[in-house]
């Protein structure tokens, strides 16, 4: 099992995250999302799975779900 922060932008409400929990939780291996909200700011989303996620399926998924993008991480 790993977890990871994944700070994302474009989340305004409630119904961003679950958008976004939903979409994430979809991926292969996820076992938790859980989304820290900070409304037209960057939050941050940890998701529990039973192996580290690339950037790319993240931000596939941020972008199914709506129009949330990933921030990119030093």
């Amino acid at each position: 099992m790993t977890t990871a922060a994944y700070p994302v932008t474009g989340l305004t409400c409630e119904h961003c995250a679950r958008a976004v929990t939903e979409e994430l939780s979809a991926l292969d291996g996820v076992d938790t999302v859980e989304v820290e909200l900070v409304a037209n700011g960057t939050s941050t989303v940890r998701v529990l799975s039973q192996a580290p996620l690339t950037d790319s399926a993240v931000a596939a998924a941020l972008d199914e779900a709506g129009d949330y993008q990933l921030v990119p991480r030093d």
